[in-house]
């Protein structure tokens, strides 16, 4: 059996008694587990994801102490957080609807919907949503760094193409003018290195893929083979 995927939730949410209820019915969800973090006002919450950016997910309460969650939704995007909001009200009111949609808010929650499966299947829903959108960015930031390496390499072989034919033209010269047995030998392996990078570069000509792999520490190299 798969273990379960932890599912980090910030609620942000100034009634203890409501917080208490949404970790309740969260922790009752089987198909998923979740851990909740409960902050009461926006001000903690803000100091919070500052400190930890790894929550899946936001649970924002509009009416809160201090700045309300629109205020502080306004701040995470300013502060370029990018962690998914889903917001939490009383009713629904189209005006705020309208309002938190312009900030980008995943969904909108009324919070009678808290003691029904709506709530964890929407906070899974966003969390995928999230990480199909990272995985597409993903995708396209290797694109364009392909379509950039690939430019840099066509100017790189044009450029090398030229004299290392002349190289390997010169040594096949120097290969049949020569007899001597250890100037033969090191002449192929001159001619072993040339053919081993004319290899390379046309396997780098032919690179179709973003593919990198570990070299030393924190430095990565194309991988070629």
């Amino acid at each position: 059996m798969a273990e379960k995927k932890t599912i980090r939730v910030l609620l942000v949410e100034d009634n203890a008694d409501f917080a208490k209820l949404v970790s309740l019915f969260l922790a009752r969800f089987e198909d998923a587990h979740f851990s909740v973090t409960w902050k009461s006002n926006a001000t903690e919450a803000l100091a919070e994801v500052e400190r930890d950016s790894l929550y899946d997910v936001i649970l924002m309460d509009y009416f809160l102490p201090g700045l309300n969650g629109l205020e502080a939704t306004k701040t995470l995007r300013e502060k370029n957080i990018p962690i998914p909001v889903v917001f939490l009200t009383v009713n629904k009111d189209m005006h705020l609807a309208v309002e938190v949609m312009k900030l980008g808010v995943e969904d909108y929650l009324i919070k009678e919907e808290i003691s029904t499966p709506i709530l964890p299947k929407t906070i899974l829903s966003v969390v995928e949503k999230r990480r199909l959108e990272m995985e597409v960015a993903e995708l396209e930031i290797r694109q364009k760094r392909l379509e950039a390496m690939q430019e840099l390499i066509v100017g790189i072989t044009n450029e090398l193409a030229s004299p290392l034919g002349e190289m390997h033209q010169h040594l096949d010269e120097f290969l049949r003018m020569n007899n001597n047995p250890k100037v033969v030998r090191y002449l192929n392996i001159i001619k072993e290195n040339i053919d081993r990078i004319s290899n390379k570069m046309e396997k780098l000509r032919n690179l179709r893929e973003d593919k990198t792999v570990q070299y030393i520490k924190n430095i990565k190299m194309i991988d070629l083979s």
